[in-house]
């Protein structure tokens, strides 16, 4: 054993002194151009960087070999593909990529991804990859000197060879990351190059590794359109047909990799649209199929994909007629305990976007999709509590009578004021405002108003009238126009406490303020003289110098309804 090891040392120290042996007679040899001695000692190296890389690289650096390389990677040469291999090797160390920058390797190996010779285009590759692995700057250059439609060129030649293949896959991988590549690539024909490489795959790493580089390809819009005329969808049906039943990890994995796919294409606006057909299409049919399915990953792929068919009027219509939302309803169901959180909150997104057309508001109603919905009140994930909001805000959207029924619903009305305090939760907050003004607005209902003043949701509204958004600070207003208007008595000490008219001071003499802000508040102003209290708060905050001032606003109404005030000030002063 002993006699072994140092057998082994002798040899190492045999190949260190063989290696500046090497390096010296390189350098005569590279100038030279002899083609045997040059071969002979390039084999050498690549046995001493086979044997110990980060040494023979330290050596290689040190030696001033790199220089001279740039000149070696020439075509004509029967050495080339040896020195871009030896190029590959020593990138594989992070201190040597520089070098090989400076050296001005880069360039010439550009230059021979336009060779006919594959193991010449091999060891390019895997030179290039290995130089720019993990520099943005690097990739960006490369970019520039246009080696995307000359990869995506060869991947279309040399289908056949597989260890090419997979580098061109590697290199795509690496630059599709770039957003800058996204034109270049659309500007190729990889989407179809693609397609047919994965038809051809049988093996699960393979296919893996194309859908790594199909994923971020198709973020951009102009290339999912050109995958799916290339067929890709076809290929991820088949794929989800094949795997549905089976329990292997890589069958799973595989399902879901082509399901999420198949959502990414439909997030694109013109490719969404060809694949809906009209609703009589193949493959929303197939995607519909899923919703019903046992498998949770299909039930979510089905309901993100009816989510991004919801996206315009006409879909939304259509799908609503032909008994979307009773599947959808089902498969809430199937979630309510325990449920499966991310299907819960992908079936509710589905929900709210085919409840935007004004036509479906009433079909889903009576559909019960409110009952539906309400059943995750209990729900503590902050994604369902969202889409729950935004389903049933679009829901009462002038719908008078569910506004009132939602509104007088003390559960429902406790767990939107509980949500208005959930200062973590930034979206859930903003919506359940929201939602508390619109079912003021849309059922202008008395019932409503004392549930909600019941509740303790008043101060919430008179903070939404303070927000950053413009549309909420004036649903914020309208409902309270109307509480005003309507209940005034029941609403009175919570509107003092809330500080609304210091608030209302405030928004009139900001000069940031919308003109539908002014109008609002002047509005409400009025509405609230009719209490006692309140109205001796206006009057000991001279609101009649700020609302004078606003006489002459450019804006026409903002001015008028600032007359109108001034003399109900007065009057009532």
């Amino acid at each position: 054993m002993v006699h072994s090891l140092t057998h082994l040392g002798n040899g190492l120290e045999g190949l260190e002194d063989n290696l500046s042996d090497t390096l010296k007679k390189l350098k005569i040899t590279a100038v030279d151009r002899t083609e045997d001695s040059l071969e002979g000692c390039l084999d050498c190296l690549l046995q001493a960087l086979a044997q110990n890389n980060l040494e023979t690289s330290e050596k290689i650096q040190g030696s001033g070999i790199l220089q001279l390389f740039a000149s070696l990677l020439i075509p004509q040469s029967s050495c080339t593909a040896k020195v871009a291999n030896v190029i590959a090797e020593v990138a594989k160390n992070e201190f040597m990529r520089t070098p090989c920058v400076d050296a001005g390797l880069i360039s010439p190996l550009v230059q021979l991804l336009h060779s006919k010779d594959q193991e010449v285009l091999l060891q390019t590759g895997r030179a290039l990859g290995n130089i720019c692995y993990d520099s943005h700057s690097l990739q960006a250059q490369l970019i520039n000197m246009g080696v995307i439609p000359t990869l995506v060129k060869l991947l279309g030649i040399h289908c056949q060879n597989s260890a090419l293949t997979e580098m061109c896959l590697v290199a795509f991988g690496n630059l599709a990351e770039l957003e800058s590549s996204k034109e270049q690539f659309a500007s190729t024909n990889i989407a179809e190059e693609m397609v047919k490489l994965f038809k051809k795959q049988i093996e699960h790493d393979k296919k893996e590794m194309i859908f790594e580089v199909l994923a971020p390809l198709a973020e951009n819009d102009a290339i999912k359109l050109q995958l799916v005329e290339a067929g890709l969808v076809e290929c991820l049906l088949e794929i989800v047909q094949q795997k549905v039943d089976s329990d292997k990890e890589d069958d799973i994995a595989e399902l879901k990799t082509a399901s999420d796919l198949m959502v990414l294409l439909l997030l694109g606006d013109e490719s969404m649209q060809k694949l809906f057909e009209g609703g009589k299409g193949n493959v929303f049919q197939r995607v519909l199929s899923w919703i019903p399915s046992y498998n949770h990953q299909l039930q979510l792929a089905g309901a993100l994909a009816i989510a991004n068919f919801a996206r315009n009027d006409g879909n939304c219509i259509h799908m609503v007629d032909n008994g979307i939302v009773e599947k959808l309803m089902d498969l809430l169901d199937r979630h309510v305990e325990d449920g499966n959180v991310t299907v819960q909150h992908a079936a509710l997104s589905a929900l709210r976007n085919l409840a935007i057309p004004v036509v479906n508001k009433a079909k889903m109603l009576s559909a019960g999709v409110t009952e539906a919905v309400l059943k995750f009140l209990k729900s503590e994930m902050p994604p369902v509590q969202f889409k729950l909001l935004g389903t049933l805000r679009m829901l009462i959207d002038a719908q008078a009578e569910a506004a009132e029924q939602l509104g007088k619903n003390v559960k429902l009305v406790e767990r939107l004021v509980e949500w208005c305090e959930a200062k973590d939760h930034a979206g859930v907050m903003g919506e359940s405002n929201r939602l508390l003004s619109a079912l003021i607005r849309h059922s202008k209902s008395k019932d409503v108003i004392k549930t909600i003043v019941q509740s303790g949701g008043i101060k919430h509204l008179v903070t939404m009238a303070t927000s950053e958004h413009v549309i909420m600070q004036n649903e914020a207003l309208v409902a309270l126009a109307l509480i005003a208007a309507l209940e005034l008595v029941t609403a009175e000490k919570d509107l003092e406490s809330a500080k609304l008219v210091q608030i209302l001071h405030r928004l009139l003499a900001d000069d940031r303020s919308a003109p539908e802000i002014k109008y609002n508040s002047m509005v409400l102003i009025c509405a609230l003289l009719g209490s006692e209290s309140l109205h001796k708060e206006v009057q000991d905050l001279s609101f009649l110098d700020v609302v004078s001032k606003l006489r002459s606003h450019e804006n026409k109404s903002v001015a008028q309804q600032a007359s109108l005030t001034e003399q109900r000030l007065t009057v009532e002063s």
